[in-house]
């Protein structure tokens, strides 16, 4: 039988400090949101189903990205406007019918200048109508984990059949911005002109602090005004969602939640992959010990007043009987906080591989190895 112990780590207690209730912004719903760690940090009916307006407009950029990323649309492809494109009412780029059009032009048109017609265009170039593409979305938005959300057009327009939640715009907008960090940036310029007429971007946070790079804004009179924000400082990322706001209200809202996340919260790397935590025996092998590690950082999201009250304990065997294979479980790795609760666990891994001995050498090694067991 396997003889295991657990080995406390590191322990460094604090008195848990009680930091301030996030801001009431009095608006339908919302979330604050940390993607590396996954975590929510402010959220009020964050899976609340409303209309995402605009907001829309994130899922054709993403269907759009991966398109071009997976090599069926090119940045130069220049479709012809179609009469629909053409046609569309609301916040538009000015394209005509009959032209042709750059894809890099009608991204920049679809984001910076919120169009409608540029939106369509696109749907229609990477699925040949706007209604194919609509399946494509809905395809997208399931592989996502959005599972609060439909679509049923590429713009936003009223359609009591888009819907939506804060934490779903919150998981979409992580992944353009992980997945595609060169479309991304689109979501940062400021203004953009077309056809001898330049529009500015219609996110203001753009204008506000340097720390905002991102990403959209909604309206319908339904949805009510709408903001999806995102922005970082050092190595920790925040997105913002509001929805059912005011005009002007919205950027103050997305502003105060980022204000309180970056006050009272911080993302770390507490353990780094590959890195010794612990030596093993090893039994019968042409090394005595292999190293225990993981393959994966621990990058956890904390309250600033907690981040060096974390316990790490290892549980595995105190010994392996050779051959090792470099990647296989050997244990596992538990992150604690000063409450006992496990925030995160991970799977300890052999770091390297160590080869057995020859036939007579194990034997003998294990023989010996029981003999000394006896008197332990």
């Amino acid at each position: 039988m396997k003889k295991f112990n657990l080995i406390l780590l590191t322990i460094i207690s604090s008195a848990l400090l009680a930091i301030p209730q996030p801001p009431d912004l009095g608006v339908g719903s919302y979330i604050l949101y940390e993607p590396t760690t996954k975590k929510i940090l402010v959220s009020y009916n964050e899976n609340d189903q409303v209309e995402p307006a605009s907001l829309t407009k994130l899922m054709t950029s993403y269907v759009v990205a991966d398109y071009i990323k997976e090599g069926f649309v090119s940045l130069d492809d220049d479709p012809r406007i179609s009469v629909k494109a053409w046609k569309a009412p609301g916040s538009r780029m000015f394209i005509r019918e009959g032209t042709n059009v750059k894809v890099s032009d009608l991204i920049k048109g679809m984001i910076i200048q919120s169009g409608n017609d540029a939106s369509i265009a696109l749907a229609e170039h990477v699925a040949g109508s706007e209604d194919n593409f609509v399946l494509l979305m809905n395809d997208y938005a399931a592989e996502l984990g959005m599972v609060n959300t439909s679509f049923n057009n590429s713009t936003g327009l009223p359609d009591p059949l888009n819907l939506t939640t804060a934490k779903d715009l919150a998981l979409l907008t992580s992944a353009i911005i992980k997945n595609f960090p060169s479309h991304y940036k689109n979501y940062s310029q400021k203004s953009f002109t077309y056809a001898g007429i330049t529009q500015p971007n219609r996110n203001r946070l753009l204008w506000r602090d340097e720390i905002f790079d991102g990403v959209k804004t909604g309206f319908t009179s339904n949805a009510g005004y709408c903001l999806v924000g995102s922005a970082s400082r050092g190595d920790m990322r925040l997105v913002a969602v509001v929805l059912g706001s005011e005009d002007e209200k919205r950027f103050n809202d997305v502003s105060a939640l980022m204000s309180y996340g970056f006050k009272y919260f911080v993302t770390e790397k507490k353990v780094a992959k590959n890195t010794s935590l612990k030596e093993m025996k090893v039994v019968a092998g042409v090394s005595d010990l292999v190293n225990l590690g993981i393959d994966e950082d621990i990058i956890l999201t904390l309250q600033k007043d907690q981040k060096d009250s974390l316990s790490y304990e290892i549980v595995a065997p105190t010994e392996v009987l050779a051959p090792v294979t470099k990647g296989e479980i050997a244990g596992t790795l538990r992150v604690i906080d000063e409450e006992g609760k496990i925030v995160e666990e991970k799977a300890l891994l052999y770091l390297e591989s160590v080869d057995e001995l020859g036939f007579f050498q194990r034997i003998i090694a294990i023989l010996w190895n029981w003999i000394k067991s006896l008197f332990t």
